[in-house]
């Protein structure tokens, strides 16, 4: 098994799986064919049903033989035979632990329907009683709304985990919106949908050579809830290798199959300049820091405008609270001392000190976020005032 690892091999992934010694891997990650006439390079996505059924089992067959015995298996997909696959993979002796719905932005419109805006995840165990959740892990919590809304002492401080539906979005303040991240109290962290936009093509994070490519954070959320470190991590469909990417960044073992020769070649560049330890890519609590659709186009005129001083005239109470938020960061900030971003972000106890300031203002959010939020709040700055005369503050 030694020999596979750290690598994209073209080939069929059946083929692949079925080499591979019988339960040596720990998660898997499928994003495979919806089969909808998506056009791929060398594989043909529009089977008959019966065709397509019958190829999904023998897949997640091998899938299911690689496992370990408590091995976990994620499989994201489509409406068309969301139904379909779960049944076949329970039939094959997965058990269904959740299903999770991934909302996005920027969906295909659509003429004669509604647009798609969502994917399928199924999450399936080989053991029902066996299997790998990291959910004591802080950074696969979400503040409560016990927290948050209520100041409800019997609120765990640790948060808690996620619910099933997953969202990523921007924001808007009207009564009816076409896009959900628009809605202050719609599709929190802690609910059952997970929001997280879909990676566009004008995305910095788009790798460029596959047009289906999920986005970091989401798949962050998979591998760090279900595997730990220097556990192995297989995707049987690589395409543009962000599974793979970031398992490597997480400092787990991978090992991917794909198909297209071009595909594999381009993943395994990818796959190579990734550095375990690396941050991954995309906003980790997108709800605050995409823009809101009153706000239109973003550019970078407006970015510095946004936060010039602390006597900001505010557009909308969403707006007020967002830039309450950021004065306390910079307040947080202050209290801590430091002169030099790149020596706090360094220094354990200052960052620690950071977040309980943060926490006694009212500030949700992990570390990792209110790290996050504290560079974005000092990138909007003009120039002049990045340097902080924190002396006055």
């Amino acid at each position: 098994m030694k020999s596979k690892l750290g690598m994209i091999h073209n080939g069929d992934c059946i083929e692949g799986m079925n080499a591979l010694p019988q339960g040596c891997v720990d998660l898997v990650f499928a994003d495979p064919p919806f089969n909808i006439g998506y056009k791929y390079d060398v594989y043909e996505d529009r089977m008959a049903a019966e065709d397509y059924l019958k190829w999904s089992h023998d897949w997640m067959t091998a899938v299911h033989q690689a496992l370990k015995p408590d091995g976990t298996f994620w499989l994201a997909i489509g409406d068309d035979f969301a139904a379909e696959l779960k049944i076949e993979a329970q039939k094959i002796g997965f058990h269904c632990r959740s299903w999770v719905i991934w909302y996005y932005t920027f969906g295909v419109n659509c003429k004669y329907k509604f647009t798609r805006s969502h994917t399928h995840l199924f999450h399936f165990v080989k053991d029902r009683e066996q299997f790998t959740f990291r959910s004591d892990d802080l950074k696969n919590r979400v503040p409560s709304a016990r927290m948050l809304v209520y100041n409800d002492k019997r609120g765990n401080p640790k948060g808690r985990l996620p619910d099933d539906t997953w969202i990523i979005p921007p924001e808007m303040d009207q009564t009816f919106t076409l896009r959900p991240q628009d809605l202050d109290e719609c599709y929190q962290p802690n609910e059952s949908d997970w929001y997280f936009p879909r990676v566009a093509g004008t995305f910095k994070e788009r790798a460029g050579f596959h047009g289906c490519q999920m986005p970091e954070q989401l798949l962050g959320r998979i591998v760090r809830t279900c595997s730990e470190e220097n556990e192995i991590v297989l995707d049987p469909f690589s395409g543009s290798a962000s599974t793979l990417v970031v398992a490597k960044k997480l400092k787990r073992q991978v090992v991917g199959f794909e198909l297209s020769e071009e595909y594999a070649k381009a993943g395994t560049v990818r796959l190579a300049e990734a550095i375990p330890g690396d941050e991954l890519t995309g906003a980790p609590e997108p709800t605050m820091s995409a823009p809101k659709t009153w706000q239109k186009r973003s550019t970078g005129h407006a970015k510095s405008k946004r936060v010039k001083s602390n006597n900001i005239a505010p557009e909308s109470l969403s707006e007020q609270i967002s830039t309450l938020i950021d004065q306390g960061i910079l307040t947080a900030y202050a209290d801590c001392g430091s002169s030099s971003l790149a020596d706090f972000v360094q220094d354990e106890a200052l960052t620690n000190r950071f977040v309980a300031v943060c926490q006694e203002l009212g500030i949700p959010g992990s570390a990792d976020i209110l790290v996050q939020r504290l560079k974005d709040v000092i990138d909007r700055l003009p120039a002049e005032q990045q340097r902080f005369e924190f002396a006055a503050t």
